[in-house]
């Protein structure tokens, strides 16, 4: 081969990270709709946000998932509610992490998010994913109701979007 040229991988598309191909495979736009749909029905019961960000692998900068998580959160403005209960569960699927960042209105201490980051990752390895992500949702939601207070009928400020974001 000559200098400079890619391998045949590289040049075929074979080389391209595993979390690529996951993230074409398994959150495709109906996967992205329904997991949408279970954020919108889930925040109908408490003014907690919940920001979904699946990213294929991390990028070349970033040292870890936690460190990338938290730069998301604040590129995401997860922060931007009025009462500071935005929550962002963070995919990096290359590197097989999950996150869980919560801004300062939800009162939950570290250990909850790390349960539920397990519970996750089990449900991730044992389920096809859009079955693994509706179950987390729902967690982090069911969480969510027990730890802000509930909707009012017609509030729609501080809403950020439920579509989930794929980096």
């Amino acid at each position: 081969m000559r200098p400079g040229a890619g391998s045949w991988r590289e040049l075929t598309g074979w080389a391209v990270p595993h979390g690529y191909w996951l993230q074409r495979r398994h959150f495709g736009p109906a996967a992205l709709k329904r997991m949408a749909e279970a954020i919108a029905q889930g925040e109908t019961r408490h003014h907690g946000e919940l920001v979904v960000a699946i990213e294929a692998a991390l990028p070349p900068h970033v040292r870890d998932s936690r460190e990338r998580a938290l730069e998301v959160f604040g590129r995401l403005r997860v922060w931007d509610t009025p009462q500071r209960t935005g929550v962002l569960l963070y995919l990096a699927l290359g590197e097989h992490r999950i996150e869980l960042v919560a801004d300062r209105g939800v009162a939950a201490d570290d250990q909850v998010w790390n349960d539920l980051c397990e519970q996750i990752r089990r449900h991730l390895r044992a389920r096809p994913y859009l079955d693994a992500m509706l179950s987390a949702i729902a967690a982090i939601e069911t969480e969510l109701a027990g730890r802000c207070p509930p909707r009012e009928a017609g509030d729609e400020t501080g809403r950020l979007p439920d579509t989930p974001v794929l980096l």
